[in-house]
């Protein structure tokens, strides 16, 4: 893969082909059900554009015989709605071909276990195309949704972006463990160096070093054994990652004020080069590339996986990762020319989701796509993940979810106890 990035002169045509397509080709969402399946119909959230322009833009160029023999019909439908539309459609068993997947991975778990999702391992094992999927991708969906049921049309690694040059002028290694990263964050600290940046006000940002601690030293399995009700967040291993996060905090290590700071300050703090460590999605490579607000510049960020705790049952090798924008296809709507539709996506998504649109998908990326260094970095560490990881919140209810990030400021301020904070989170799963 080239590492010097280069933008289609296409990407713009798209962006407005597609718009105009997501206008012009709106169909009924049964449209592509089992009684016709004329059309590939797809039923998205309006709010996310980025999928429906580069399917048009692929119906036009590669997928184009694929197109013409069951063409792309796009219907989309607010986000807040998306859910009941599914619920409705799926109780007329008239799901479209492809939809958005639910707000939640339970609705699509349910359309599943109602025979109304594809499955995927099994249809794209027998197209051929099976390995054109990153296997990082099929473990971080198969853990969310219990099965092989959504497309990775995004895929995002998390782990610690940090600061070559503060590192480097402060005599530290990248660190490998836990102990070292303490041990980095306190010489830094006594350097004048502000060691993490995080958006306490967000929250995750920092319940996500509570859940890398806990994968890192419990396994990957830590947190749905949790989900499953054989062991609770107020167990002491649990609560023992939560003490090793505040205690980051009890040392000051996230600088001043951090239950205030915002997402954008986050970002700017890291970005200036007032803090030398910042956990974050790969999604972050689209601030690292905008030279206006990367005063430190590309060149100077390296990326760690989270680091392995001593004596651990997980390691490094493990990746945590999310997918984003989650399509599945209706197992009733499908036939063979929708199957022709899914080999080529399969074939050529990942290579015009990298080159038109600067997106890292869970497809494989077919070709030579000039990408910048530090998306070639996160391309490569996908492409040599085998097993991923969740994130703390991933398998917990809504209202423990709000709980968890409502109240990780505190933990890290020390306004309330890792016990406190994990038994707050327990109470709330169900």
């Amino acid at each position: 893969m080239s590492t010097a990035f280069t933008r289609s002169r296409r990407a713009a045509a798209i962006v407005a082909t597609g718009a105009a397509a997501v206008l012009a080709l709106t169909a009924c969402a049964g449209g592509g059900n089992a009684a016709g399946g004329s059309s590939f119909s797809f039923l998205v959230n309006q709010e996310n554009t980025t999928i429906p322009e580069l399917l048009t833009s692929l119906s036009t160029d590669q997928c184009k015989a694929e197109n013409e023999a069951q063409p792309l019909q796009v219907e989309t439908v607010p986000q807040t709605q998306l859910d009941q539309k599914l619920q409705l459609l799926a109780g007329q068993n008239a799901l479209p071909t492809q939809y958005a997947a639910g707000n939640a991975p339970a609705l699509t778990k349910e359309l599943a276990k109602g025979g109304q999702v594809l499955d995927l391992n099994k249809t794209l094992t027998d197209l051929g195309v099976i390995d054109k999927i990153e296997p990082a991708a099929i473990s971080t969906i198969e853990q969310l949704y219990g099965g092989f049921n959504v497309l990775p049309y995004q895929y995002n690694i998390e782990g610690i972006w940090y600061n070559k040059k503060l590192l480097s002028d402060n005599g530290i290694q990248a660190p490998e463990s836990w102990d070292e990263l303490t041990a980095a964050a306190a010489k830094l600290q006594g350097a004048g160096v502000q060691p993490f940046a995080a958006s306490g006000e967000q929250g995750w940002p920092l319940t996500r070093l509570i859940s890398g601690y806990i994968f890192r030293d419990l396994g990957p399995d830590a947190l749905q054994k949790v989900a499953d009700g054989e062991a609770k967040l107020t167990d002491p291993e649990y609560v023992a990652a939560a003490q090793a996060v505040a205690d980051l905090g009890t040392a000051g290590y996230f600088g001043q004020g951090v239950g205030s700071i915002d997402y954008d300050t986050a970002f700017n703090t890291f970005l200036t080069g007032k803090a030398a460590f910042f956990y974050m999605g790969s999604w972050a490579l689209a601030n690292f590339a905008d030279a206006s607000a990367n005063q430190i510049g590309s060149e100077n960020i390296g990326f760690l996986p989270f680091p392995n705790v001593t004596g651990g049952a997980g390691d490094s090798s493990q990746t945590p990762a999310n997918v984003g924008l989650p399509m599945a296809l209706s197992a009733k709507a499908y036939n063979d020319n929708t199957g022709k539709w899914l080999t080529c996506i399969a074939n050529n998504y990942g290579a015009e989701s990298l080159s038109e649109a600067a997106t890292i998908s869970g497809f494989k990326v077919d070709g030579d796509v000039k990408v910048d260094d530090l998306t070639a970095l996160a391309q490569d560490r996908i492409s040599s993940t085998r097993e991923s990881v969740l994130w703390f919140e991933a398998l917990f209810s809504a209202k423990a979810t709000e709980t968890s990030q409502k109240n990780a400021a505190q933990l890290i301020t020390g306004a309330i106890s890792p016990q406190d904070f994990m038994g707050l989170v327990q109470a709330d799963l169900r």
